[in-house]
């Protein structure tokens, strides 16, 4: 792991919403480490070094508790919904070569056909992957492709060491012409009414 994931995490023996209150007006997010079979452990992680961790996709953290080192995949983050400041994050125990299931963010490159547009379908795929090697994202090349075309999770390029998890028929992006029926519609709609006000207009000079 690289320096910049190492994180010290305090332990913490006090729970409750005053104490993650105070825990967060001192710098600190509230966070817990859980799974292969262990308890639950509950800890105080630093707020800044963290808020930028986690904005990566599938960040893995490589704790500090008290001189022992515990590799984590941050599992979820929970934020304010109006402030958007991290209240709590939960941290899933993994081991170095381990296989994990995690989901990957697409990324479109390229521009498609002249006058068509890329529909993303499915922002991101599941894939099983080493806890050490997540990819960030999986990258989609929709240049010059035709309306009609679309790109399903199986004709994906996969990273090195990576499988697919999700349906290989999942549709991921479908290549399209933009609808231009509503100006139509309109102008019909219009027609209609003008045409349902002239016999009106007539008997009323009559």
């Amino acid at each position: 792991m690289s320096e910049d994931t190492t994180v010290h995490a305090e332990l913490r023996e006090n729970f409750g919403k005053g104490f993650a209150r105070r825990l967060r007006a001192a710098g600190k997010i509230p966070a817990v480490i859980y799974g292969h079979g262990t308890d639950p452990v509950h800890v105080a992680l630093p707020g800044h070094q963290v808020s930028l961790l986690v904005r990566r996709a599938n960040a893995v953290l490589e704790l500090d508790v008290n001189g022992t080192t515990q590799l984590t995949l941050v599992k979820d983050v929970q934020r304010d919904p109006v402030r958007q400041i991290i209240e709590h994050v939960d941290l899933l125990v993994v081991k170095k070569g381990e296989k994990i299931q995690v989901e990957v963010p697409i990324l479109v490159n390229g521009e498609s056909a002249p006058g068509t547009i890329a529909n993303l379908d499915a922002v991101s795929v599941a894939l099983e992957v080493e806890a050490t090697h997540i990819p960030q994202h999986v990258e989609i090349d929709v240049t010059d492709l035709e309306e009609g075309a679309h790109i399903t999770a199986g004709d994906l390029k996969l990273p090195k060491g990576a499988s697919l998890v999700s349906d290989a028929e999942l549709l991921i992006v479908a290549i399209s012409v933009p609808s231009a029926a509503a100006e139509p519609e309109e102008s019909a709609t219009e027609t209609e009414a003008a045409e349902a006000a002239a016999p009106a207009e007539e008997t009323a000079a009559e």
